[in-house]
């Protein structure tokens, strides 16, 4: 039975083309619809991501990397006494009115770095070149891809709140799901929130450990060993980036949108690929009474049928991952966020080919409507 299934779908191609097809285009609709939503997402905790520090340390009610809220500043103090920590930093972040030297304003996200070689803020795949650069007080770096919309290209003199910034460099991997990224030294960073600026608060503190340390001990001490209701938290780098992406995919409502496309993208699959192989099982009815009339078991038939199926399926998410690594390499191309890890590259596969199997069993209904009689219709 299985070589009649491979068999048949090696002579008979052309009949499970548009099944092929459809299983494909709904494995691809999935993928890049997963891709889109982490690369988008992905931008909002990429500062964390890139940074080279053990610990964050956020105000507990921070939902997110871009929402951040202050923490007095005194409590840097306490952090220190634990032995393990080796470094901390503070970083800075705020949003501001970009304009344009055309006068065109758009929404920013000034960021201020500690910008010596070893700093623990700063994202570690920028070059040195770029952050040696930003030690000239007023001088910033964007993304390439926010270049047009903020109207600057390197060497050009910008305003953020009113004040005079010179674009020193740009990065890749940067766009940002709200305001663009600015990055800029923390001296800079004081300079542009002015009167605003108060040091007895800061955002976040990152910290250093010593080598050879248990993050995660040292994580739990530090939020145990907090002074009265110190409203900080400690958080692992990868925990705290998880939590700003699903406060986003939770509350802006793109989750639900991402469902909704899911969702259409099986049951296009199932309905397509259903008929199709309804059509392709209804083209071989007689070849199938036949095998009946011969003593052959509906169970050995719809084995035949399923394991079609399961081919189907596979060719279709071979196709899939062609077609998807083609649009990966056009959005990087045009500096569109994507991301395609291999976790998500095989959790499409099953849908993929369980929507080539349910396809299947749907059109069983036709295998078991035959009699041997309808070979003498």
């Amino acid at each position: 039975m299985i070589s009649l299934a491979r068999s048949t779908l090696l002579h008979e191609w052309k009949r499970y083309l548009a099944a092929i097809f459809a299983v494909a285009f709904s494995g691809l609709l999935i993928l890049v619809q997963v891709a889109l939503l982490l690369g988008m997402f992905g931008t909002v905790s990429i500062v964390i991501d890139k940074s080279r520090a053990d610990l964050w340390v956020a105000n507990k009610k921070t939902e997110s990397f871009d929402l951040a809220r202050e923490i007095p500043a005194r409590f840097e103090a306490d952090l220190r006494l634990h032995p393990a920590v080796k470094r901390i930093e503070m970083i800075s972040t705020s949003w501001g009115d970009w304009r344009a030297p055309d006068g065109s304003k758009s929404m920013v996200y000034p960021t201020g770095f500690n910008i010596d070689k070893h700093s623990l803020s700063f994202p570690k795949d920028i070059p040195d070149s770029l952050r040696v650069r930003l030690q000239e007080p007023g001088t910033v770096l964007i993304d390439r891809a926010d270049a047009r919309r903020l109207g600057v290209q390197v060497g050009d003199i910008a305003e953020i709140d009113n004040k005079r910034v010179k674009v020193v460099g740009m990065l890749d991997g940067y766009r940002n799901i709200g305001g663009a990224y600015v990055f800029m030294s923390e001296f800079t960073h004081k300079q542009l929130m002015g009167d605003w600026y108060n040091s007895d608060y800061t955002q976040y503190f990152l910290i250093g450990l010593t080598d050879g340390v248990e993050t995660e001990i040292i994580r739990d001490e530090l939020n145990k060993a907090k002074v009265g209701h110190a409203p900080y938290k400690v958080w692992l780098p990868q925990n705290f980036s998880i939590q700003s992406q699903l406060y986003w995919l939770f509350e802006s409502g793109a989750g639900a949108s991402f469902g909704f496309s899911v969702l259409l993208g099986l049951i296009v699959g199932v309905a397509i690929t259903s008929q199709t192989l309804r059509g392709a099982t209804l083209s071989s009815i007689n070849e199938y009474a036949t095998l009946r009339a011969l003593g052959v078991s509906v169970k050995a038939l719809r084995s035949v049928v399923v394991e079609q199926s399961f081919w189907v399926g596979v060719v279709g998410y071979v196709l899939t991952l062609i077609c998807a690594y083609g649009v990966l390499w056009l959005a990087m191309a045009n500096q569109v966020s994507m991301s395609m890890p291999l976790w998500a590259v095989g959790v499409t596969g099953l849908f993929t080919i369980g929507v080539a199997l349910v396809s299947g069993l749907i059109s069983l209904r036709v295998l078991y409507q035959t009699e041997p009689a309808d070979l003498l219709r």
